[in-house]
């Protein structure tokens, strides 16, 4: 019976059909699994010119991705013959394989930013709604440090920006469990909630984030964690039903805006201090210390800390330290400086070296 060419290359192309249609996974080891094979074929049919497998491995893979340094080759008809395969089948499996992986680095990409992949990372931020506020947060984090993880949760179908390496986006219900694993909410450093924005009222605004919120301290609860949480509201009589989440801080979403406009209308220029004490664009900036175990007094760490160059205005919420100087620092102190970037660094440094 005579096999004729056209025949031969019936097959091979039916061949390749059926591999094209195949799973990622299944070509891998096909090819893998093709290319030993042909390694240990060509020594055994020249063993004179491939003395070892690995000598057949060479002239393989150059042979499947047309490199063809002509360093090794066939001598007889058969080895010849095997090449000529090699050379329409071996190299058209390889382009196989590498057109699945370019097709897999694009499902990836479609992937993450639909946000359906889950985030490994640990210490990130996560925030939960996707505002303009949130944007602006988001902003300001990077400016404070450009190696900082965030990632987003939104039930938007597509991210609602373009996805990187420090900037990661979940979809989904954000308040289903499932969300808040895809986004490894218990290794992060703080999650913020933010306040739903579109044409909706206070009462039934702070309503959703009051599900919002509980739902992610449910999730705590059940993983034994407690992540610092941040929860933007709309009106402040509202924060009692908050009460009993143990919500570690409040930010009010109009009456901060209303306030800083009435004392900028009273006192020309402080909304530009504000925003500048606020912002990470400027060099002078708030920043929080701990407390240092030589600092017996708020007048120790006031001195040490001038000393330094740095101006200590608060404990927590009390902005009256000045009257209180001579007081004993608690252990539990949160003091707040104003100072520039290097100097706050400086007083870090310090602290880690006593």
């Amino acid at each position: 019976m005579v096999v004729r060419g056209e025949e031969v290359l019936l097959f091979i192309f039916d061949l390749m059909k059926n591999v094209v249609k195949a799973r990622k996974l299944t070509i891998f080891f096909i090819t893998i699994l093709f290319i030993a094979l042909s390694s240990f074929f060509i020594s055994y049919l020249e063993p004179g010119v491939f003395t070892s497998p690995f000598l057949g491995f060479w002239w393989v893979m150059t042979t499947m991705t047309t490199t063809g340094y002509g360093d090794l080759v066939p001598k007889t008809m058969a080895g010849k013959l095997f090449a000529v395969f090699l050379y329409i089948f071996g190299v058209g499996l390889i382009g196989v394989v590498i057109g699945k992986i370019v097709e897999s680095f694009g499902i990836y990409r479609k992937l993450k930013e639909e946000g359906k992949l889950s985030y490994k990372g640990k210490n990130h931020y996560v925030i939960v709604g996707w505002t303009e506020k949130s944007q602006n947060t988001i902003k300001e984090l990077q400016l404070a440090d450009p190696d900082v993880n965030i990632v987003v949760i939104d039930s938007a179908p597509k991210a609602p920006f373009t996805p990187s390496a420090r900037l990661f986006y979940i979809n989904g219900d954000i308040t289903d469990i499932n969300t808040y694993e895809k986004a490894n909410l218990t290794y992060a450093k703080a999650v913020l909630v933010y306040s739903p924005h579109g044409m909706i009222d206070e009462t039934t605004a702070d309503g959703m984030t009051l599900l919002i919120t509980s739902s992610i301290k449910s999730f705590m609860r059940q993983n034994n964690k407690n992540v610092y949480t941040l929860v933007e509201i709309k009106k402040e009589n509202h924060i009692a039903n908050f009460k009993h989440l143990e919500v570690d801080e409040f930010v009010l979403a109009g009456e901060a805006l209303s306030d800083l406009m009435a004392r900028s209308a009273m006192f020309k220029g402080s909304s530009t201090l504000f925003m500048k004490l606020l912002s990470r664009k400027y060099d002078v900036s708030l920043w929080n210390v701990p407390k240092r175990e030589s600092w017996v007094t708020y007048q120790d760490a006031f001195e040490d800390l001038k000393k330094k160059g740095a101006h200590l205005i608060a404990d927590k919420d009390n902005f009256n330290i000045i009257k209180h100087l001579d007081e004993t620092l608690p252990m539990d102190s949160k003091l707040f400086i104003i100072c520039e970037e290097q100097v706050y660094k400086k007083v870090m440094d310090s602290m880690n070296e006593g």
